[in-house]
């Protein structure tokens, strides 16, 4: 309980402060805008390119984690496709509200998840969420942009328009950077990966900052019923089911925690800045990632808990 609500309680504090400075220090729009670009296609690139080039695997089930994260997303990407007609009527929301559900059920919090690792397994807990890093993600920012692509508000069913913004997507080609960097043990000066590693650690502070910008307080008071439905699917729903196929999978102790732990904190922030790029309902993510972030101190001891007796 201590370890997760230590990691937790630092990422609410920088939500609220971005709050505060957009009302006081940094009350122009334009300072946010260059905020999101920086960490957008900088900072968090730098992180995802040292965090896996870094990571040790050699005593990782590796192909089983795997299964267990892409299988619990294919779950419910699956499913929040095939339902998104009747849940926009349900929960009256538009397209670009629907892509910030999508992103809010299925997107995961990377700097909550590496720091809740860490601390509860070690490097052996790093290690495993390192392939969290490389296999997760990829796909959901591809199936992120997918679908903001079809169902945002600059959004288009132009395949060209897919792939144009899968390539461009930083989070995609910095993963598939750091992946061969450890697969191969490619030569890279110790001066850059410093270098990355300095950008990457500034990329959450940011990150968290451009969020509360964002937020507005007033629908905090009353959040919307699609905010409490993304929040069941995030903080419950997936990681019953990661868990149980990584159960399934054969994992035990440390590779399941982590799986645990991976499927069970809050959604990203790098969401709100991926729909703010792409036409999504930004907002309403704003207050999914809130909601979302209070739940968890309650949510993630829970599931971490309940794993430890497996």
């Amino acid at each position: 309980m201590a370890v997760v609500l230590g990691a937790l309680a630092p990422v609410f504090l920088i939500i609220a402060l971005g709050v505060v400075l957009k009302r006081g220090l940094l009350p122009e729009a334009s300072h946010w805008i260059a905020l999101e670009r920086l960490t957008y296609f900088v900072l968090f690139p730098a992180l995802l390119i040292v965090s896996i080039a870094r990571a040790e695997l050699g005593e990782v089930a590796v192909a089983e984690v795997a299964g267990a994260l892409l299988g619990s997303i294919a779950v419910f990407a699956i499913a929040l496709t095939l339902a998104r007609r009747p849940l926009s009527r349900l929960f009256r929301l538009t397209s670009p509200s629907y892509t910030s559900v999508f992103q809010g059920a299925l997107r995961w919090n990377t700097y909550i998840a590496l720091a809740v690792s860490g601390s509860l397994a070690g490097s052996a807990g790093l290690a495993v969420a390192a392939v969290g890093l490389t296999v997760m993600i990829p796909v959901l920012n591809a199936i992120s942009v997918m679908v903001l692509a079809r169902h945002g508000e600059n959004g288009s069913a132009s395949n060209r328009l897919l792939v144009l913004q899968l390539v461009r997507n930083p989070f995609i080609w910095s993963c598939a950077a750091g992946a061969l960097i450890n697969a191969f043990h490619l030569p890279v000066p110790l001066v850059l990966i410093t270098f990355a590693d300095v950008l990457g650690r500034a990329s959450l502070a940011l990150g968290l900052l451009v969020v509360g910008a964002g937020l507005r307080l007033g629908d905090l008071r009353r959040p919307r019923a699609a905010t409490w439905f993304a929040c069941v699917i995030k903080l419950l729903a997936l990681p019953t089911v990661g868990v149980a196929m990584g159960w399934a999978l054969g994992l035990h102790e440390v590779d399941l925690l982590i799986v645990a732990v991976a499927t069970a904190v809050p959604s990203a922030p790098n969401g709100y800045v991926l729909a703010r790029q792409m036409g999504g309902d930004a907002p309403l993510l704003a207050e999914i990632l809130t909601i979302q972030t209070l739940l968890a101190a309650a949510t993630m001891p829970l599931v971490i808990g309940l794993v430890a007796y497996l």
